[in-house]
């Protein structure tokens, strides 16, 4: 079994509720099990102006499905949540579901690199990442939490309500 970790973004409709739901959709896969989940953040988006404001997350997995498979999976969870792949990089999404790491394995394919290649410059990823793995060390880069000192928190705070 392999230990995995996803992130989790949405901007449109309610971003809160599309990252529960999603949550609760990746818990529901059959051999996967939650093991953690960060609490909900607020981010500015990266992209195109004039985008709301994401409501991003971080979980851990256990699963004995490959990468790739894995990978799949979440993205019929970002279909279902009516995420549309029109070629726009960085623009606002309904769901965002992105694999950032699966154990220690590195891994360049045409359709997944692993670990996720931005993972390292993008606070709110590395905030919720490090608040359930502080001790987690990403192949190639480094510990978590001196990455998130080096990336900064400009920008980023918990979701209101996030408790």
């Amino acid at each position: 079994m392999a230990q995995a970790f996803i992130a989790l973004g949405a901007n449109l409709g309610d971003p809160h509720a599309q990252v529960r739901a999603a949550l609760e959709r990746i818990r529901a896969l059959p051999g996967v099990t939650l093991l953690a989940t960060s609490r909900f953040y607020r981010s500015a988006p990266i992209g195109p102006p004039g985008q709301p404001f994401y409501c991003n997350a971080v979980c851990s997995i256990r699963t004995g499905w490959p990468p790739a498979m894995l990978l799949g999976a979440l993205q019929g969870i970002e279909d279902a949540a009516g995420r549309k792949r029109d070629g726009e990089r960085w623009g606002p999404r309904s769901l965002d579901l992105d694999l950032l790491m699966y154990d220690a394995l590195e891994l360049d394919t045409p359709s997944l690199t692993l670990p996720h290649p931005q993972m390292h410059l993008r606070n709110f990823v590395l905030a919720p990442l490090a608040e359930i793995a502080p001790g987690l060390t990403v192949p190639g880069r480094g510990n978590v939490i001196e990455l998130l000192a080096a990336a900064g928190n400009g920008g980023l705070t918990l979701w209101p309500g996030s408790i």
